[in-house]
């Protein structure tokens, strides 16, 4: 029978996994390497320790994180910089996207791109952290809103999705109902 491959499916179904497993260590890479750089690679340092932490809980192997520690100590490492961005998504939804980038001239851009394939923009910095109180690394909100259905809900599933497949996002949070944080809860944050 043409096309009922076991081996095919198993293919399939790995490439998925992997590729999704690539996104979550690329990000951890990039947080650990930042750490190393703001720690000049003190291993002791609170920031990078904690990112380690959140690294190994995601099953980042030793060597990944070895890797980036080492890339983020250099003196020749990228300038990486951490941004955030507000918007406000479908239903009037408060959105901050924390992102990790080498390149703000490149990943600006980009992020406006995707608010404008859903007919959104990406609001002036302080225009939605009102609606949320900073907690660590979190931005916890302070007034779900309670409802966000039908279309609206179909566009802020898709925004959220393909934020969280832009290399540079760190993480998402919003004040929708269900959707408070798209980070990588999954991957033991």
């Amino acid at each position: 029978m043409s096309g009922h491959s076991k081996w095919s499916q198993i293919k399939r179904q790995k490439g998925v996994t992997d590729a999704a497993r690539s996104r979550v260590f690329s990000r951890f890479a990039r947080l650990v390497a930042l750490e190393s750089k703001k720690a000049n690679g003190i291993l002791t340092a609170p920031g990078l320790t904690a990112a380690i932490a959140r690294a190994k809980a995601a099953n980042m192997p030793k060597e990944n994180i070895e890797r980036a520690i080492a890339k983020g100590a250099s003196k020749d490492s990228g300038n990486l910089e951490q941004i955030v961005y507000e918007a406000y998504g479908p239903a009037g939804v408060a959105v901050i996207i924390d992102a990790l980038t080498d390149n703000k001239n490149r990943t600006t851009p980009e992020i406006k791109h995707l608010f404008a394939k859903q007919g959104l923009e990406v609001a002036a910095p302080g225009s939605a952290t009102w609606a949320f109180t900073k907690v660590g690394a979190r931005y916890i909100p302070n007034e779900p809103l309670t409802d966000v259905s039908g279309a609206d809900e179909e566009k802020l599933g898709a925004l959220l999705e393909m934020l969280d497949e832009h290399e540079d996002v760190q993480q998402v949070f919003t004040n929708a109902r269900g959707y408070e944080s798209t980070d990588d809860e999954n991957t033991g944050d």
